[in-house]
C-alpha cells in the first residue's frame, strides 16, 4: 500500500471511528444540535455565536455534520453573523489540526512508515497533489480534517496551506450560511437545495482529482518502463 494513503485511511479511520461513537450513543444528533443551538439563542446572541464556532472546532477532533451546523448558523445567526461564526470555526479547525500535525505527526509516521525512503516518497506525493486536495476537502465527510492534518505532517508551507483552505472553506461557509438564513422551518428548500449543489460540485470536482491523479501515475509508471 502506498505510504500516503495508508497514513491518509488510518487518519480517516479515526474520525470514522469518532463519527461511528457519535451515531451509536445519540450524542450530537441533528436534532440534538438544533434543541442546543435554540437553547442558547434564547440565553444570548454571544453565547449561540461561540457555540456554533465550538462545534465546528470539534469537528477536528468529532465528527461533526459541518454543512448542517453551517446551514442551521445562518437559519439562528443570520446570514452576516452566521457566515462570521461558521469561517471562524473552520478556521480555527483547520488552523489546529495543521499545527499539532506539524508538531506531533512525525511520532505518527514514522509508527505506520518505518521506512525513511517511503516517507520521503508519502511527502513528495503529498507536495504534488496536496494543494487540491486540501482545496476540494469538502467534497467529503472527514476530508478536510484528514488533508489539515497530513498538510501539518507533511511540512506543507503554512501560507500556502492557509490560502487553500481559506479558498476552500470561506464561500463554503458563506454559501451554506446564506441558504440557511433564507431558509424556515415551513420552506426549507433554499437549505436543502443548497446542501445538494454543494456537496455534488465539490464531489465532481474530487472525482476529476483523483481520475487524474490516477492517470498520471500511469503514465509514470509507463515512461519508468
Amino acid at each position: 500500500m502506498p505510504a500516503l494513503l495508508k497514513v491518509m485511511l488510518v487518519l480517516a479511520s479515526f474520525f470514522a471511528s469518532t463519527f461511528l461513537v457519535v451515531k451509536l450513543t445519540g450524542v450530537l444528533s441533528i436534532e440534538q444540535v438544533t434543541s442546543w443551538l435554540e437553547l442558547a439563542k434564547n440565553i444570548d446572541s454571544s453565547v449561540l455565536f461561540w457555540s456554533v464556532v465550538t462545534l465546528l472546532f470539534a469537528d477536528l477532533f468529532i465528527a461533526i455534520p459541518t454543512l448542517t451546523i453551517m446551514l442551521l448558523s445562518g437559519y439562528f445567526l443570520g446570514a452576516t453573523y452566521g457566515a462570521i461564526s461558521a469561517i471562524t470555526g473552520v478556521m480555527l479547525a483547520g488552523i489546529s489540526g495543521y499545527i499539532i500535525s506539524y508538531h506531533y505527526g512525525e511520532k505518527l509516521e514514522a509508527l505506520l512508515i518505518k521506512d525513511e525512503l517511503k516517507r520521503e516518497e508519502l511527502r513528495s506525493q503529498f507536495n504534488q497533489y496536496g494543494s487540491l486536495m486540501v482545496l476540494f476537502s469538502r467534497a467529503l465527510p472527514m476530508l478536510p480534517e484528514v488533508t489539515a492534518c497530513m498538510s501539518g505532517l507533511t511540512k506543507m508551507p503554512f501560507l500556502k496551506f492557509i490560502t487553500f483552505w481559506s479558498v476552500s472553506a470561506i464561500p463554503y461557509a458563506i454559501i451554506a450560511t446564506y441558504a440557511g438564513s433564507i431558509s424556515s422551518i415551513n420552506n426549507p428548500k433554499p437549505a436543502i437545495i443548497t446542501a445538494i449543489i454543494l456537496s455534488t460540485i465539490f464531489w465532481s470536482a474530487w472525482f476529476i482529482l483523483n481520475r487524474l491523479s490516477k492517470r498520471k501515475i500511469m503514465l509514470q509508471a509507463i515512461e519508468k518502463k
